[in-house]
């Protein structure tokens, strides 16, 4: 199962199976309860993380108080990987949205598996491009969308990742509360809830706790755009 969840991530796609055993034998492991923070904003750190099992958030606080969520990462999906390649204090501060477990690696070690092996060096600057381009696709959204757009595709991009197709449609656990969901699509929960109780009313999703049954996917497609 290790080596399953691993190939999802970049740094271990391209490897065959006695590469990735032997990386990952080189791999810390850590495990968190819900609520658990791995470490804060500002902390120093050289180590790259994968999500093995449960879910984190990658999260940033203003100096007023206010909170922002960065990503939502599941199973195969990394962090971390910035401090390897610039040393110096973390960007986010990564808490446990559900139990979660999480394998490491340090830079040391990360070097070490460079040197010789371009498919590794590929998969992190694929890891960093993707990125790079998420953040871009958020400051685009930012500015150019209203907030049921971004509500419509972050729904989207969670049921992607997390989703779980029955006959009554997609079903998302996504875990967050109503005041994260709000946080990740950086509107008031009260703008978010609107804008998901209208969706409920024209019948594209239902609500449940920490999750939604999307049953419209194509339209909730098209109020993304």
């Amino acid at each position: 199962m290790d080596n399953e969840v691993l190939r999802q991530a970049p740094l271990f796609s391209a490897l065959d199976d006695e590469a990735a055993t032997a990386l990952r034998g080189s791999m810390s492991d850590t495990k968190l309860r819900r609520g658990d923070v791995l470490f804060h904003e500002g902390d120093g750190g050289d180590r790259l993380y994968i999500v093995m099992d449960g879910k984190v958030k990658l999260g940033r606080t203003s100096s007023d108080g206010r909170e922002n969520l960065l990503a939502i990462l599941g199973p195969g999906q990394m962090f971390g990987e910035l401090s390897l390649f610039d040393p110096g204090p973390r960007s986010a501060t990564v808490t446990a949205v559900t139990d979660a477990t999480f394998v490491s690696l340090s830079h040391e070690d990360l070097l070490k598996w460079l040197d010789g092996r371009p498919q590794v060096a590929r998969g992190l600057l694929a890891q960093i491009a993707s990125r790079l381009r998420k953040a871009n696709d958020v400051n685009a959204d930012l500015v150019f969308s209203d907030v049921p757009g971004r509500v419509a595709k972050a729904l989207l991009d969670l049921a992607d990742r997390f989703g779980r197709t029955a006959d009554d449609g997609v079903h998302v656990h996504h875990d967050l509360t109503q005041e994260e969901l709000a946080q990740l699509v950086g509107a008031s929960r009260e703008t978010v809830n609107k804008a998901l109780a209208d969706f409920a009313s024209r019948g594209w999703l239902r609500l449940e706790p920490r999750s939604v049954v999307i049953m419209e996917v194509d339209r909730l497609r098209r109020r993304a755009r």
